[in-house]
């Protein structure tokens, strides 16, 4: 872990003096097209200490992540649940697949003037755009993983005699565990694309706002400082969910072997 920390920091601070060079020290690229390091520190720094797009930074970032947090806790009681039951059940199968068909294709951003017609402009509309991005995913790979389970397994518990509530939460979840992560982190990913993209139409405060009111104002350091805002979300936010990954799998791997 240290070393790829080391080389991680090296890679960044390679990529920091090529952004200094190609910017400030040589002039290849006008401040007009991509700001330097000084334009994009000014940027930040005025955007949290005077505010931006109507607030400072703090606000819009916890506005931000409190949408996507909402929206992406939503998709995965909704989706997750409905994953397992359409992987387990036939009939489940049969009856919700065709429509699930049909609205899987959908983009999620098509679904923002459906969700301001319905909701308005608050965050109501950007979190029902949220969860559908992450409901899909969530579905999938919950649906892939519980038919990947191994039938002798299944057929054992059925054997058994295991009640309908143990045989969820003692064969289904845990033996799709692999998969529904997988799904959630594809969720998460596509949580914050797609709220970046509902807060450039209608939003108060947010980094979607940052960037729609950047853009109109010609500010690129200020575009890059919430790119940027956006990009350390994302990882902070993957790494938290790593970390439930692997607390999960080990104890699901424990209760296993326990059992076994």
């Amino acid at each position: 872990m240290p070393r790829r920390v080391s080389i991680g920091f090296v890679t960044i601070l390679v990529v920091c003096v090529i952004w200094y060079a190609v910017t400030t020290g040589f002039g290849i690229i006008p401040s007009g097209r991509f700001p330097s390091p000084a334009e994009t520190w000014s940027a930040f720094t005025h955007v949290s200490g005077r505010g931006y797009g109507g607030g400072d930074l703090t606000l819009h970032v916890y506005n931000s992540l409190r949408l996507v947090v909402l929206g992406f806790l939503f998709a995965i009681v909704t989706g997750v649940p409905l994953g397992l039951l359409m992987g387990w059940s036939r009939t489940a199968e049969a009856l919700i697949n065709p429509i699930f068909l049909i609205i899987r294709p959908i983009p999620p951003l098509a679904w923002i003037p459906l969700a301001i017609l319905w909701l308005g402009l608050g965050d109501a509309a950007k979190m029902m755009v949220i969860w559908f991005s992450a409901f899909v995913p969530s579905v999938i790979n919950t649906y892939a993983g519980v038919r990947n389970i191994d039938r002798p397994v299944i057929e054992a518990a059925y054997m058994l005699g295991i009640p309908k509530v143990r045989f969820v939460s003692e064969v289904l979840v845990p033996g799709a565990s692999p998969m529904i992560f997988t799904g959630l982190r594809l969720s998460l990913q596509a949580s914050w694309t797609t709220l970046v993209a509902a807060e450039l139409v209608g939003a108060f405060y947010g980094i979607g706002r940052v960037l729609n009111v950047a853009q109109q104002d010609l500010y690129p350091g200020m575009i890059l400082v919430g790119m940027i805002a956006v990009a350390i979300l994302g990882w902070g936010t993957t790494r938290l969910l790593g970390v439930a990954e692997s607390y999960a799998l080990r104890w699901n791997t424990a209760a296993l072997a326990a059992r076994g």
